[in-house]
């Protein structure tokens, strides 16, 4: 079950935007990161059940932050949000392990969707 949320975009704007498309009957518990590298230390105190991943960021892009925290938690679960969405990018990511590629910016239904996708891996 999806629990808790991490999401990691430079932009504020982004991030209001995703937790706006979040179903408003589930109690997600949310943690938010500016940067790919603080989205690596958020992920190692929260521990979420599922990370959603801008790629663009300063200090550390969302390449190398799903790199570091697949390389530290195999079984991540974690969704990139990006509005590259060309065929080499989500080849690339998913081979960083990334579950999924959703389009920036998300809609309701497209973030429920994920959500359902995601819960069916995590066997819930």
């Amino acid at each position: 079950m999806i629990r808790k949320i991490l999401i990691v975009d430079d932009s504020p704007v982004a991030r209001a935007i995703v937790k706006k498309c979040l179903p408003a009957d589930r109690d997600f518990l949310l943690a938010e990161a500016g940067n790919g590298l603080e989205g690596l230390e958020k992920y190692r105190e929260e521990h979420p059940d599922l990370t959603l991943l801008d790629l663009t960021m300063p200090v550390m892009d969302g390449f190398a932050a799903l790199e570091a925290i697949r390389r530290e938690d195999p079984e991540a679960l974690v969704v990139v949000l990006s509005s590259d969405i060309q065929p080499k990018t989500i080849e690339r990511v998913k081979s960083l392990g990334a579950a999924l590629v959703l389009p920036k910016p998300p809609s309701a239904e497209s973030l429920r969707e994920t959500l359902a996708t995601v819960s069916r891996l995590l066997g819930s």
